[in-house]
């Protein structure tokens, strides 16, 4: 498998079921990710490969995420993001190449009492029964073939929605990473 073929936490997550959950609005570069996040994580994907996760800060509250498939001499993916705490949850956003309409993910991560990185992506089955329903605006879009939902509602409804204890079940596990001694 080619690096170019893995996708990080949100592009990961991202692509469960075949559609994805786009947004309109990125989260602000306004607060510090946690110092925790920083640093290199492993995990073995579902070919049995070792994913290798570097996470670095860049300037003015923006981070840098690279993966890379160990023992392939590919350059490794690289995903631009920014974080915010909200509730009770941490959310990284990061922006999405043109084939997903030049739009932005938010996954959900945090920091396991096992010093794991555990993210997690948003269920797109039920963003698009909440636009069905209405609790938040936004359009159906295709993106690689399927149907996605393009949320527009402003970041401090979208982030009251998922910080809401009732909507818990949105949040799905996608990735459990070991952090690497250094």
């Amino acid at each position: 498998m080619k690096v170019s073929q893995v996708l990080l936490l949100v592009a990961v997550c991202l692509l469960l079921n075949g559609c994805l959950v786009l947004f309109k609005e990125p989260i602000p570069a306004g607060q510090v990710a946690p110092v925790q996040l920083l640093g290199s994580w492993q995990r073995d994907n579902e070919w049995g490969e070792q994913l290798q996760l570097e996470i670095s800060a860049d300037a003015n509250n923006h981070y840098v995420a690279k993966i890379r498939v160990l023992g392939q001499d590919a350059e490794p993916e690289v995903y631009p993001f920014t974080v915010a705490r909200s509730g009770e949850r941490w959310y990284a956003s990061l922006s999405l190449p043109k084939r997903f309409g030049s739009n932005y993910a938010i996954a959900g991560f945090e920091i396991s009492k096992r010093n794991e990185l555990v993210l997690y992506s948003l269920d797109p089955q039920r963003f698009l029964q909440e636009l069905k329903v209405g609790s938040l605006q936004g359009q159906l879009v295709e993106t690689q073939g399927s149907g996605s939902a393009l949320i527009s509602s402003p970041l401090p409804q979208v982030l009251a929605y998922l910080n809401d204890p009732a909507n818990a079940d949105v949040f799905i596990e996608t990735a459990r990473y070991q952090r690497i001694d250094q």
